[in-house]
């Protein structure tokens, strides 16, 4: 027996394995979903629109972007908000970021909205329900709530939910942990309100689309948008000015879940690249700053960048001190989103009207009462 099927059959044998834990897990989360549902449990509305965007599984999806999709479609028509839960950050209960504010205090991704979108709002709180009200009474002039991974916290229940599924690992295909990778189980996509299908190819055909829709099986009320990574202009670490990575030799430093088509991209029109893999959210400690440094002076080479995406680079800034000292050219790749099958004004017009519809409603609501 080679190697490659041992380790086959060794994981075959593991996942079985664990297949009576996901039935026990899976049970407890049925519970806990069936007590929500049936009003044992209640959930709580805010008069302000609240969005949540989320996943059934445990990350890779693309969230983030999609996050930074809705800030820049309302943030010059509305105050905007963002509320996560802060993973891995080193604090507890709310905070509301400021100048003072680092990725130790509030999260990468919160802090990656902090830095790109300055004018916004950006909140962490492990409880939403607590969290929302405590964001309006420092900030009453904000007008829409982004929860950011709250497709699991069901205290609070948003105007809008947006459910992200991988195109290459979509919920309908997926089991739960840890015998799969899902937090819950399949049939909880029937709370979404859009489904957004992620990480799409460009070139994505029609009749793919209408493949995947048939196996997903959205209930009518639901819409479906499909959504393609498109990669912006790379900036330079602390500097943010414009910097050129083609035909350059790369090395790549992420700690994030899926890496694998920013590595197909950057291979597209790098010279050459070596990759630096680091657990999802990892926070550089000294010993990977030295093995980012020696491994970038040692290769050997002309035309030689660092690059990094968004996320990671919220956490380098951390040591913004000593990598300036070093004088590493470090390049970061940022990403966004575009709705393929020219369906944007279409997922731009259900948000936008939901957040004027709600707005509306309560102002009308504050008239009568005042």
């Amino acid at each position: 027996m080679s190697d490659r099927n041992g380790l086959y059959y060794a994981f075959a044998l593991v996942r079985i394995l664990l297949y009576p834990v996901a039935l026990l897990y899976g049970a407890v989360v049925w519970l806990r979903n069936r007590l929500y549902d049936t009003g044992f449990f209640s959930s709580v509305t805010f008069s302000v629109p609240v969005i949540s965007v989320g996943n059934l599984s445990v990350g890779g999806t693309g969230k983030t972007p999609h996050v930074e999709y809705l800030i820049r479609l309302l943030q010059y028509e509305y105050q905007v908000a963002t509320l996560s839960r802060g993973y891995k950050r080193r604090t507890q209960g709310f905070l509301m970021a400021d100048e003072q504010t680092n990725a130790l205090r509030i999260g990468d991704e919160p802090m990656q909205y902090h830095m790109k979108y300055p004018e916004v709002a950006v909140c962490v709180a492990e409880e939403r329900i607590t969290g929302i009200p405590r964001l309006l009474q420092l900030r009453p002039e904000v007008e829409v709530v982004l929860l950011d991974d709250a497709y699991q916290h069901r205290s609070v229940k948003p105007g809008k939910n947006i459910l992200i599924t991988d195109y290459a690992h979509p919920f309908y295909e997926d089991h739960i942990l840890p015998y799969g990778r899902l937090r819950e189980n399949r049939k909880a996509y029937t709370r979404a309100d859009l489904i957004i299908v992620s990480k799409c190819p460009n070139d994505l055909t029609v009749e793919e689309k209408e493949s995947i829709l048939k196996r997903m099986n959205p209930l009518p009320n639901q819409q479906v948008f499909f959504s393609t990574i498109q990669y912006d202009t790379p900036y330079r670490l602390f500097e943010n000015t414009p910097i050129d990575l083609i035909g350059k030799n790369l090395l790549l430093v992420c700690g994030i879940a899926k890496p694998e088509t920013l590595v197909r991209h950057l291979q597209a029109s790098s010279k050459a690249i070596h990759t630096l893999s680091y657990p999802d959210h990892h926070y550089f400690v000294t010993k990977d700053l030295e093995e980012i440094q020696t491994t970038f002076k040692n290769w050997e080479g002309e035309e030689k960048l660092i690059v990094t995406t968004e996320k990671d680079a919220a956490r380098l800034h951390l040591h913004q001190e000593k990598l300036q000292s070093w004088k590493l050219p470090i390049a970061v790749q940022p990403i966004k989103i575009e709705i393929l099958f020219n369906e944007e004004a279409r997922l731009n017009a259900t948000l936008l009207q939901y957040v004027a519809t709600t707005l509306e409603e309560h102002h009308s609501y504050q008239h009568l009462t005042d």
